[in-house]
């Protein structure tokens, strides 16, 4: 038996990716642990319409701090006006990394948006890219899609909670979507940030669903 979960609904996969599970080059704190719970959601078939969003980056992105002589992952670097973390590589693409995690069944999606795949620009949301050289966030194709299909209410999950969960969620808002987050199918980077993202969520208007929308 199911929640009644709204046929204007989706779902949105955020990144679940070899490269930010334990052992990958971008670890998100107990990322695998979210795996369980998104194939229980998928075999449910909860979702009239469901999306994924991969990191696709090119090799030498922006993003990297390998790119920028002298820093280290995780230093803050000025770009394009605001404030850029710098990560280590990952998900880079053609790798095993950045492949859709190998272990869930993708069958049931319905698009998957590929992001970060400009050299010059990062993208955290599934909606639309950080800012760039223009001072411009571009819109990816996600938001035309849903509406598209009638969709006004979306349900995110993934990694990580608080970057591209976070950023994907408050996109949504943004765009008009009645938005949820699934907080327990997301972990952080790390697990200090979770007050203050918790708090952005509430700010948001964004619904924290505590536990999967399916019954048992």
């Amino acid at each position: 038996m199911r929640y009644p979960i709204s046929q204007r609904a989706a779902l949105i996969l955020v990144d679940v990716q070899p490269d930010f599970m334990p052992g990958g080059s971008l670890a998100c704190h107990q990322g695998d642990a979210i795996v369980p719970g998104i194939r229980q959601l998928l075999d449910s078939r909860a979702f009239r319409h469901v999306v994924a969003t991969q990191d696709w980056h090119p090799r030498g992105h922006v993003s990297f701090a390998a790119s920028h002589p002298g820093r280290a992952p995780f230093d803050r670097i000025p770009l394009y006006g605001h404030a850029q973390t710098l990560w280590p590589d990952h998900c880079v693409q053609d790798t095993p990394g950045a492949a859709l995690h190998p272990s869930i069944d993708w069958s049931s999606v319905d698009m998957v948006v590929r992001k970060g795949s400009d050299p010059k620009v990062d993208s955290y949301s599934g909606f639309r890219e950080n800012y760039g050289p223009h001072g411009t966030r571009p819109s990816t194709e996600l938001a035309d899609w849903l509406r598209s299909r009638g969709v006004d209410e979306v349900y995110v999950c993934g990694l990580a909670r608080d970057v591209c969960v976070l950023w994907t969620a408050q996109d949504a808002v943004n765009l008009g979507f009645k938005t949820h987050v699934l907080w327990e199918l997301t972990r952080p980077v790390t697990p200090e940030t979770d007050i203050t993202t918790r708090t952005r969520f509430e700010q948001l208007g964004v619904g924290v669903v505590e536990s999967l929308p399916i019954a048992a």
